[in-house]
């Protein structure tokens, strides 16, 4: 398998909140931003393995700033490390000012997919090669979360997480 790069795996999905879609504070439902971003994050997911892909978690998700009714909002992904079989996605979401057009960073999110046949069961993905100096940290970062989530999930001795145990020498 040929590696790929997360520019690659970039996916952009930009819509419009309306009326239909916000809390009784006109601001977009947190579950409705977390299906688009999961829209999104499986697109690029499977733009990288060329495979079906299941959501596996949603390892983190911050909602630092509401979007308001109205708002243009852009969901972009892109693969930041893929292991044997998952692919950790991670999200950034944007509200555009609807007067200047500036871009707001207003959340974040870390999914994780794993590429599976027709019959369900986990295939390997290609790796990825990091470009940027964002996509390096992210790539970094990813290995110490999944271990993390391991440990956390018994799947792995703490003492095993070696890249948890560096952060700590």
């Amino acid at each position: 398998m040929t590696a790929k790069t997360p520019k690659q795996t970039k996916t952009i999905m930009t819509d419009l909140v309306l009326p239909s879609e916000t809390n009784p504070l006109n601001n977009l439902f947190g579950g409705e931003l977390l299906a688009r971003m999961d829209r999104c994050a499986s697109i690029a997911a499977r733009r990288h393995s060329r495979r079906i892909v299941v959501t596996a978690s949603v390892n983190h998700v911050a909602f630092n700033r509401s979007v308001p009714l109205g708002s243009v909002v852009t969901v972009e992904a892109k693969v930041s490390r893929a292991f044997k079989t998952s692919m950790e996605v991670f999200l950034d979401v944007w509200i555009e000012d609807r007067e200047s057009g500036q871009r707001t960073k207003a959340n974040e999110a870390i999914y994780t997919f794993v590429a599976v046949d027709e019959t369900g069961r986990p295939v390997e993905v290609p790796e990825i090669t990091p470009e940027t100096d964002l996509e390096k940290e992210r790539f970094a970062a990813a290995l110490r979360r999944k271990q993390l989530s391991l440990v956390l999930a018994g799947k792995m001795k703490p003492n095993e997480a070696t890249e948890l145990k560096a952060l700590f020498e």
